[in-house]
């Protein structure tokens, strides 16, 4: 049986007592980095054998993971924040045990992606998430021009050293787009800046950004 259990995004309190029973009542867990998972484990008092799982070692594992849980082995399956799979490890896992007719659950928990959404302001009802945008300047323009076409909101994850060009880009685009730059959620420095593309990039400009961001746009304010 695997649980794929979503992890704080920040701060270690959000995590849930569901999936602190499961963290401590399995028999395995796997975790994208080991390194970066045990100190959270510890902090909770949860001592297990830990194997990775992470995007380049994930179909070499899969035969060795499935033939555990088909032995009666608990399996429990974390990334190194938020839920499993969003732009994380555990899609070729999920697939394999489709395939060999394995249970798995998924339980819920936080998301940089909703809890971005929320705290972003702009519209809710109707939103597209596409990860983390492309690294060449070509195809990360033709993902946002993409993204905001569909006229609602958009939202993509973004490193802190790309957020200016990402910034210069959409100013580009359209000037006056709404654009939220959610940063460090859930942590002490917790920031929302909501203002247009053209603002925000000098903004960043003068105050160089750091930390895990999320990207939104509001393509609904484009007509």
């Amino acid at each position: 049986m695997f649980t794929f259990v979503p992890t704080p995004i920040g701060n270690r309190g959000d995590i849930t007592l569901r999936a602190l029973e499961v963290l401590k009542d399995a028999d395995v867990i796997a975790c994208e980095d080991t390194r970066h998972s045990r100190p959270l484990l510890k902090h909770f008092e949860i001592d297990k054998p830990l194997i990775s799982l992470h995007d380049h070692n994930e179909a070499r594992r899969l035969p060795e993971l499935i033939e555990k849980a088909q032995a009666g082995s608990s399996i429990a399956v974390i990334s190194d924040a938020g839920m499993p799979l969003i732009s994380d490890p555990g899609y070729r896992l999920i697939q394999a045990c489709i395939a060999e007719n394995v249970d798995y659950t998924i339980l819920p928990g936080p998301s940089a992606v909703l809890t971005a959404l929320a705290g972003s302001g702009f519209p809710c009802h109707a939103f597209s998430f596409d990860g983390f945008l492309p690294v060449k300047k070509g195809k990360r323009r033709k993902a946002l021009e993409a993204a905001i076409a569909l006229e609602k909101t958009a939202i993509f994850f973004e490193s802190p050293h790309r957020l200016l060009s990402t910034l210069e880009i959409l100013t580009d685009i359209n000037s006056v787009l709404p654009v939220c730059v959610a940063r460090e959620l859930s942590k002490k420095f917790e920031t929302y800046h909501r203002d247009s593309s053209a603002a925000l990039w000098k903004y960043f400009q003068q105050h160089p950004p750091k930390g895990e961001i999320v990207l939104l746009l509001d393509g609904s304010k484009t007509h």
